[in-house]
Parts: structure tokens; sequence; C-alpha cells
């Protein structure tokens, strides 16, 4: 009752949550990718676009392509999105995060060459902590509150 449940030869395909409430829906990219790719201009009036950015970082992404390619910009997400649902999203998503970091520009040339060459992407956070003195604790407090 809960979930829905897509079985083909008798293989699980696919679990779906199931929606409760009137005008709930949800949109995979992965099921409408190959139509929309054909048709890159129906992607700006789609009805349920926000479905169709995976991560915050491809909605950043899209957002930059409107920034530097205009009215281009549709075709060039749509074939990033394609490249995520045939190869590997989570690929992609790493990929996306490391342009953004780095300010480079969002194209899917080089989303591609990234994904391809499964060039290692730094890690989201480095953390370096150098050790610390305990004593420098203790100058902080005076001999009054280190009494009581």
């Amino acid at each position: 009752m809960e979930h829905l449940e897509v079985w083909y030869a008798q293989r699980l395909v696919e679990r779906l949550p199931r929606l409760r409430g009137r005008n709930r829906h949800r949109v995979s990219y992965r099921h409408i990718i190959d139509w929309l790719i054909r048709k890159p201009g129906a992607f700006e009036q789609y009805r349920y676009r926000e479905d169709l950015f995976p991560t915050s970082r491809f909605r950043m992404a899209y957002d930059s392509l409107k920034q530097t390619h205009g009215d281009r910009a549709a075709k060039a997400y749509l074939r990033i999105l394609y490249m995520a649902a045939r190869e590997t999203e989570d690929g992609v998503d790493q990929a996306l995060r490391h342009l953004l970091n780095e300010g480079q520009p969002i194209s899917f040339e080089v989303v591609e060459a990234l994904v391809r060459r499964g060039q290692e992407i730094p890690s989201a956070t480095q953390v370096t902590v150098g050790s610390i003195n305990l004593a420098d604790y203790d100058a902080l407090m005076t001999r009054q509150e280190v009494a009581v």
C-alpha cells in the first residue's frame, strides 16, 4: 500500500513511493529524457520541469548555462541530463560540483570529458585540523575560576 512495484520478466525493475493527496506527481527524468532530447524546445514549457533537476547542482548548472548559452541552454542541459541517465548520475553530479566550485564554465563537452576520463575529482570537503595545545585552554581561565 505504501509503494508501487514495477516488475518485468520476473524481475523487480523499480519501486516508487505512493504519493498521497491532490496534485502530487513524480516524474523521473530517465523516463522522458529520450523524448526531450529530440525536442529540446519543449523543456522550457514542460509542466513538471522542476522534477528534471535530480540535485541542486543540476539546477545550478542549468542556471549557469542560461547565462552563458541563452536560448541554447535547454539543449546543452538536456545533453548533460541524457549523459546522467545513460552513464552515471553521480559521476555527472560530481563533475558539476567540481566545475561550479572552481568557477569554470559549464558545457556538455567539459562534463563529458570529466566523466569519461574517470578523473579523480577532489572530495567536497577536505578538512585539515592541526594539533591542539591544551595548555592554551588553561590560559583562558583565571586562578580564581580554577579554584572553584
